[in-house]
């Protein structure tokens, strides 16, 4: 067990005693308050005081907390300076009851508390609403650095003193302050962080963090930062299907022999239930280098006893290359399908399909994530009854895809062949789907001289949230003022000014598209790689060398760009000119919404005996009025043309006829929460709370406006309108737990929970037609195209079609078919949100922790059941409004603490879950994406090898667990994802 000894000055007590009860945010300043006399008297006495570090501490500190706080809460406290028990923050909360986390590039990123999602929780720094990650209000956590985190609160109930938005769960994190620690700090510490997928990159990437503090002038002047960088290189490999096409024509003249279909049959004849087709089937890899940058400066000044003034700065730069090839097939329908079998469900195990292509793709950019912070705090003891405090922040959060160097955008580069019979689909055993390729050439294999170009596609993607909030609080004490029950009110007022920005620049289709014309002239043989798939998703049955196509071929991103540019040009291909440049028809979308709520709360603590029991009870009410503007530029849509076979491209007219678009809604809460706390005895402890909370409504339904797909193939004529009256999500709470503190740091606990949530959002879609955009499909000419083919005995694909209306005489100077007046109006699916009926979640909470005395051995076990009327109905395409994140979850931490020593392992689990609702080629039903359930091994070991110095070793995904999602059913694939385990070694040195 680690200690520390050290002796405390009056002074040092002082001012230790005055931040601690004013400094302290909201949040936890009940924490404070239950500790006040404590420390008082450690003034007095100028008693010696033993600090326990290292797990045993942490899991202390957290479960003291836990015991001391009003409403439902949890906390993580950070094992000793520069010490957070995992490698980032979401990995650490997830060791809390309740909450579990979204992964990216196989880090934990964001958090789900209590089956709702990252947009339904509120992250604050120190009580301070913090902006969502880019154009977003969901808070990514995996970019900010634990090294200066002192502790992790979760509040779980509603709190009228706390700013609004966590209808799930507020998470606060808790940095360090120097008068809270006197006298000299100093950590540094290094990693060596080895990632085993890593394949382009550096073996072992370095990571170096320091911690300093200090205090002046007898303890009043205090200033402290930390500092830290890390890099990490790893390799991603994936399989992907984009998405389902719910009920696409099938082809009603097929021998009998190539169908197998399982659904029942009506009287009439006709098949009963849905179906389903993938839209394409892809597989690839993406070689990523991350570099997160962080820091934070505190600067603190107690003039006088009773005042303390805090300025801090905090900042973070995440950088995150990524260089990513693919290779894979893409389909279209009706008249294509040469054979299929469909499942019980309707979902095709096994296609063969006719026409269209299969590509090889290349992608190159680098996406930057920057936040800054900057604050004032300040604390003024008006006399021992009253205590002012006064908070502001400027915040900003700002995402940027665009981060390239040398290109400044981000890029895609598809090469391939339309030279094919047919392709396959087949998903009949194995973890993932096959996919094979019948070429023109009587082979499998598409030969080097045979690569054509498709097209290329270039973006620039920007978002921005920004807060400003300025907040103003009093607590007055009942010092004997009063002859009842009332210990404290706290009464306050706060503004917060959120904007939110974002606009997307897209190249369009450059190049061509589609092979039409011909350029396999443009690429000499050299420059492709034949690979074989050899350990190629080799922990998937049915990858590796077994998969179906078990190879693909590499090429350099930047010379085939550089070859496109040179030969493409707008002499040879007019408009459709190889130009790489995001910016080439000016801004696609510019979306910017403003939110600003006042705010005005009161609450009050009272304690009192209930019987025989002490009871503690806490009561309050938080009012608050919302004022939403949103602007949104409105391109003007001219018309459609078909560029290729499987390419629809929107038209615009010039970007100087864009309209500004402003519209503007309101909305006002009134949120009243109460707690009741009742110590049965010494050790057990009752709690009861209920209240209000809030979630706002997501930024892309608040944003007015109508938008159009700018690729609008056939059964994908889809668009969205916004609405920004749009009322927030309000979830009515009741809570109950059963709290048994039976040893120091041990408890047991249960709880159970229930959320009724109005305003649910769903999207209501409308079929409509826009003045002036005419539908080539199905029109005359392409039924005149579609009659000659079958008049000549020949397949009707989209491939055969295309090419025989280019024959006819219907194309452009260009090869570009466009609409003509005798065209059909285009039928738009336009979804709209709005609010709708409430719903229902609830859930029960189990945690143990126990040590096992003074052996060093501990052992963590909690879980979650959740459940309600908020899950998607698969077998239903009408539009639904389900609650994406709601799964089951679990927890087991054990560890050995003695002797230097320190050895952690630990599992998390997710039951399988709703990512969200929508696919990025599925139909028009807006089809959900599931995640598979996730279970995940760490492991950390550390060795002090003296007081101050310590080295350590960590494990993360011992096992090489692997990623999976899933359609409406399991036999929809999506996605499966392989990152492979990376290690962690490294020294900390305290001075």
């Amino acid at each position: 067990m680690k200690k520390t000894t050290f002796m405390k000055s009056p002074v040092a007590a002082a001012v230790s005693v005055v931040l601690t009860a004013g400094l302290m945010t909201p949040l936890y300043a009940q924490e404070v308050e239950n500790n006040q006399a404590e420390q008082e008297q450690v003034q007095e006495e100028n008693v010696e005081v033993l600090q326990v570090r290292g797990i045993r501490g942490s899991l202390a500190r957290s479960t003291d907390f836990k015991r001391n706080s009003d409403g439902v809460v949890d906390a993580i406290s950070a094992e000793e300076i520069g010490k957070f028990p995992d490698t980032n923050l979401a990995e650490s909360l997830q060791r809390i009851t309740g909450v579990s986390v979204s992964r990216v590039n196989g880090e934990g990123s964001q958090i789900t508390v209590r089956g709702f999602g990252p947009e339904f929780n509120l992250v604050t720094l120190n009580g301070r609403q913090m902006p969502g990650t880019g154009y977003t209000r969901s808070y990514n956590l995996e970019n900010l650095s634990s090294v200066g985190v002192r502790s992790l609160e979760v509040y779980k109930t509603a709190r009228a003193a706390t700013p609004s938005g966590g209808l799930g769960a507020t998470v606060n994190i808790v940095t360090r302050r120097p008068l809270a620690s006197p006298g000299q700090n100093f950590t540094i510490m290094g990693k060596g962080i080895h990632d085993t997928s890593v394949e382009t990159g550096d073996d072992v990437t370095p990571e170096v963090a320091a911690i300093y503090s200090n205090t002046f002038a007898d303890d009043r002047v205090g200033v402290a930062f930390t500092v830290s960088q890390s890099r990490r290189d790893f390799r991603l490999q994936q399989a992907n299907v984009q998405g389902w096409q719910a009920n696409v024509g099938l082809p009603t003249d097929l021998d009998p022999s190539k169908v197998i279909d399982p659904r029942p049959i009506d009287e009439e004849g006709n098949r009963v239930g849905n179906h389903f087709f993938p839209k394409d089937m892809n597989y690839g890899f993406a070689d990523l280098a991350t570099e997160r940058t962080n820091g934070q400066f505190t600067l603190q000044f107690a003039p006088v006893d009773d005042l303390i003034i805090t300025t801090d700065y905090t900042t973070s730069r995440a950088l995150t290359g990524r260089e990513a090839f693919g290779w894979g097939i893409w389909n279209e329908f009706g008249g294509n399908i040469n054979a299929y079998e469909l499942d019980e469900n309707g979902t095709a195990v096994y296609a063969d399909i006719a026409g269209n292509d299969a590509s090889f793709t290349a992608e190159k950019g680098t996406t930057e994530v920057k936040a800054k912070s900057i604050g004032l705090n300040i604390t003024y003891d008006v006399s021992d009854s009253l205590r002012l405090w006064f908070d502001a922040h400027d915040s900003s959060n700002a995402t940027d895809d665009g981060a390239d160097p040398g290109s400044g955008m981000f890029g895609q580069v598809i090469l391939g062949s339309d030279q094919l019979r047919s392709k396959i689909y087949d998903f009949r055993q194995g973890d993932i789907p096959q996919m094979l390729v019948n070429w023109n050439n009587g082979t499998s294999v598409l030969a080097p001289s045979e690569i054509d170009s498709n097209f290329s596609q270039f973006f620039r993607r920007e978002g921005e949230s920004n807060v400003k909030q300025y907040q103003l609080k009093g607590d007055w004490y009942n010092y004997n003022t009063f002859d009842a029950p009332l210990v404290k009110i706290t009464a306050g007022l706060s503004r917060t000014d959120q904007d939110l920005s974002g606009y997307t620049a897209w190249s369009g289709l450059r190049g061509g598209p589609g092979f039409n014309p011909s350029f396999t002239q443009i690429f000499p043989d050299g420059m492709f790689t034949y690979n074989s798939t050899g350990d190629f998703l080799d922990q998937f049955a049915g990858g590796g060398s077994n998969l179906m196509t078990n190879y693909y071929y590499t090429f350099d991103y930047d010379e085939a760009v550089a070859r496109q540019t040179a030969y493409l040009t707008e002499e040879l291909m007019g408009s459709d000119a190889y130009m790489p440049a995001p910016f080439f028809d000016g801004i696609d979308s510019n979306n910017s919404l403003r939110e600003v709520t006042d705010a005005i709360f009161i609450q009050s603590d009272w304690e009192f005996m209930l019987g025989d029991y002490l009871a503690e009870l806490n009561v309050g009410l938080r009012y608050e009025q919302t004022d939403v503007t949103s602007n949104v530029a409105q391109r003007v849509e001219r018309q459609v043309n078909w560029v290729s076979a499987s390419e629809w491209i929107m038209q615009y007219e010039p970007t100087d006829q864009v309209n500004f678009l402003t519209l503007t809604g309101e909305h006002d809460v009134l949120l009243p929460m109460l707690d009741l706390k009742v110590e049965f005895t010494d050790e057990l402890i009752g709690r009861f709370s209920t209240g209000k909370t809030i979630a706002r409504a997501p930024l892309g339904a608040l944003a007015g406006g109508r938008s159009l797909s700018g690729s609008p193939k056939p059964g994908s004529r889809s668009g969205s309108t916004g609405n920004p009256n749009l009322l927030p999500f309000e979830s009515t709470n009741i809570d109950l737990a059963l709290e048994y503190y039976y040893a120091p740091g041990s408890y047991a606990s249960i709880g159970y929970f229930r959320k009724d949530v109005d305003n649910f959002i769903q999207n209501t879609i409308n079929e409509i037609t826009v003045e002036g955009l005419r539908d080539i499909f199905e029109g005359p000419r392409y039924q005149q195209a579609v009659a000659s083919l079958e008049g000549r005995g020949e397949q009707a694909t989209s491939t055969a079609i295309f090419e025989e209306m280019l024959a006819l005489g219907f194309g452009n100077g260009e090869g570009v078919i466009e609409p003509n007046a005798d065209d059909p109006l285009i039928v738009w699916q336009v979804s709209q949100p709005s609010n709708t009926d409430a719903k229902s979640v609830d859930g029960f909470e189990v945690a143990v922790q126990h040590l096992f005395g003074e052996s060093g051995f501990g052992l963590g076990v909690n879980a979650t059941v959740v459940d309600g009327d908020v899950k998607f109905d698969v077998d239903s395409l009408s539009q639904q409004a389900p609650l994406s994140g709601l799964s089951d979850s679990a927890n087991l931490q054990a560890f050995y603490e003695d002797h230097g020593w320190s050895v952690k392992l630990t599992y998390a689990w997710r039951d399988s879950y709703l990512i969200g609702v929508g696919q990025a080629q599925g139909s028009a039903d807006n089809p959900p994406q599931f995640a598979k359930a996730y279970g995940q091994w760490d492991m950390s070991i550390n060795y002090d090898v003296t007081d101050k110095f310590t080295v350590f070793l960590e494990g993360i995904n011992l096992t090489n667990e692997t990623e999976e999602g899933y359609g409406r059913y399991e036999e929809q694939f999506l996605f499966a994802r392989q990152y492979g385990p990376r290690y962690v070694f490294g020294a900390r040195y305290s001075f």
